[in-house]
C-alpha cells in the first residue's frame, strides 16, 4: 500500500512556479513533522523544506524566500509552493515523514517516503 503520493511536477520557464502535493493515506501522518527532498542527476539527496505537526517550517537556505511549505491536515496533505523557479531547482522531489526525532534536514530521520515528482526548470 502506497502511503505518500507525490504530485504537481512538470515542466517549467525560469521565474515561473509550481505548486507540489504530497498526500497520505492515513490521518495518524498528521502527527508526524513532514519534509520535501529533492534529488538533481549525478548529485545527492538534498533538503529543501520541512514544516512541524504544529506547523514549524523550516527552509534550505538555497529556496529561503522562493518556496513556502504548508500542510492541510483535513487532507492529510502537504504542499510545496515554488515561486521564482531557477534551473538549479530542477530535480525530482520527494516528501517524507519524519518518524525519529533529530534534525529537519537529515533524510535518515525520515521513516516513509513517496515515489517523486520531476520538476524541470527551463533557461
Amino acid at each position: 500500500q502506497v502511503q505518500l503520493v507525490e504530485s504537481g511536477g512538470g515542466l517549467v520557464q525560469a521565474g515561473g512556479s509550481l505548486r507540489l502535493s504530497c498526500v497520505a493515506s492515513k490521518r495518524t501522518f498528521n502527527y508526524y513533522a513532514m519534509g520535501w527532498f529533492r534529488q538533481a542527476p549525478g548529485k545527492e539527496r538534498d533538503f529543501v523544506a520541512a514544516i512541524s505537526s504544529i506547523g514549524d517550517t523550516y527552509y534550505a537556505n538555497s529556496v529561503k524566500g522562493r518556496f513556502t511549505i504548508s500542510r492541510d491536515n483535513a487532507e492529510i496533505t502537504v504542499y510545496l509552493q515554488m515561486n521564482s523557479l531557477k534551473p538549479e531547482d530542477t530535480a525530482n522531489y520527494y516528501c517524507a515523514a519524519k518518524a525519529f526525532p533529530g534534525a529537519f534536514d537529515n533524510g535518515q530521520y525520515y521513516s516513509t517516503w513517496g515515489q517523486g515528482t520531476a520538476v524541470t526548470v527551463s533557461s
